[in-house]
């Protein structure tokens, strides 16, 4: 982190804002949004889709035998053993047998190899590559040495939107931004590979919040200004008043950056927990769908040194953050990246991911049954006139169908009070 010369930023704020928070025991009801619930459920198995198909592409023949399957169930987190995930999409999967002599392989259909080959080309671009490389070098600038262990990227690779293999296929494009060194891991006290941002990038080191509050111009800005943070409520969410009085004077604290080290202030304080917030937020925001695994931020937070601010951040906000139930997991949404369960700002990626969703749920329609084909059994006119398909209409899915969105407008308040989210102890 670079040298702050001046005096810290809490020696210079009026006393009210050294308070500690007056709610602490108070417990934030927590109400269901049915929208992000929906933006979380429509990429269930994704992730794993993922997983098992770089899996295959990374093999030599481009597929695996399924003897080799069950080993890789808790290797990629599938829900169920790795012959049955397989078998539940049939459109992305296929089984063969290369010749009688050999067990049956499982393969990519060709309409999951086109969409690959399309991935491929857009983690090739130029743009995108750059797009990712600053994303990156943003996610290491939140640590306070500039580095973090390859174990703990890794969790956020697939939400960075970094390619499968990004060390060797990304980062060596990029000699003057990473270098892969061994520092010791502060928890398990071993040695371990880490990714190290080789210096500072002051152009890079300006968060979200402040961009949108300056437009551009960063001379308008000062530091301590005050930056509320937008929050937004399911129809029906009230907060009690003494929790909505502490949440204005909070939002009227000074807003200290992302990107700078402040850990001088009391671990308590109320500044404290907009510093924690803001860097919650910034790391949200530097993900291509606004969203990742709680456990993703519990694991970067401790190792960081957070403790249990980022818990403390995500029960006190719930304006600002919602934690979904869904998908087997609990999962952190920033609320204001999205309106109603669609992102306001689509990466590409994100719309690469939607035809993938779409090609998934085409495996509903053809039930779990799966044959046993053989190389070249589809023409290449019929797989290009099905992937035409499959981009239109995952298009269509990325830009939102209103109809499906206004059918939840019902159910949006649901109260789920026994959300374990709202269990934890601050």
């Amino acid at each position: 982190m670079i040298p702050i010369s001046t005096p810290p930023l809490s020696a210079k704020l009026p006393q009210r804002f050294h308070h500690f928070r007056t709610f602490i025991n108070r417990r934030v009801k927590w109400v269901r949004d049915a929208f992000l619930d929906t933006a979380v459920s429509k990429e269930k198995d994704l992730k794993q889709i993922f997983s098992f198909k770089n899996q295959i592409v990374s093999s030599p023949n481009k597929s695996l035998p399924l003897s080799a399957l069950s080993p890789l169930k808790p290797q990629l987190d599938l829900p169920t053993t790795a012959i049955k995930f397989f078998q539940k999409y049939p459109s992305l999967f296929t089984q063969f047998q290369p010749c009688p002599s050999l067990p049956l392989h499982v393969k990519l259909t060709p309409e999951a190899v086109c969409l690959h080959k399309e991935e491929l080309e857009i983690h090739g671009l130029r743009t995108q590559q750059d797009d990712a490389v600053k994303r990156l070098a943003k996610f290491l600038m939140l640590t306070n040495a500039r580095k973090l262990p390859l174990h703990i990227i890794n969790r956020f690779k697939f939400d960075l939107g970094l390619p499968y293999n990004y060390v060797t296929s990304l980062l060596t494009d990029y000699p003057d931004y990473f270098q892969v060194c061994e520092i010791e891991d502060r928890v398990t006290n071993k040695g371990t590979l880490a990714l190290e941002l080789i210096s500072w990038r002051k152009e890079l080191a300006v968060p979200e919040m402040k961009r949108r509050a300056c437009n551009g111009d960063l001379s308008s800005l000062k530091k301590g200004m005050c930056m509320r943070f937008s929050m937004n409520f399911p129809r029906g969410f009230d907060l009690e008043k003494r929790v909505k009085n502490w949440v204005e004077e909070w939002q009227e604290l000074p807003y200290v950056s992302a990107y700078e080290n402040a850990f001088h202030l009391a671990p308590s304080s109320d500044l404290a927990e907009k510093w924690a917030v803001a860097v919650l937020h910034e790391l949200l925001w530097l993900l291509v769908s606004k969203k990742t695994e709680r456990e993703n931020l519990f694991c970067l937070g401790d190792y960081l040194g957070f403790g249990d601010r980022f818990k403390k951040a995500l029960v006190h906000h719930p304006g600002i953050f919602y934690v979904s139930n869904k998908i087997r997991t609990q999962t952190v949404v920033l609320r204001e990246a999205y309106r109603k369960d669609f992102l306001v700002e689509k990466h590409p990626l994100m719309g690469m991911r939607h035809r993938y969703i779409h090609l998934m749920n085409k495996s509903k329609d053809r039930g779990k049954r799966v044959g046993v084909v053989a190389f070249g059994s589809k023409s290449k006119r019929n797989v290009n006139l099905s992937n035409q398909k499959i981009r239109k209409e995952g298009n269509k899915y990325d830009l939102g169908d209103e109809e499906d969105s206004n059918r939840l407008s019902g159910s949006e308040t649901e109260d789920v009070g026994s959300h374990e989210a709202m269990k934890m102890e601050v």
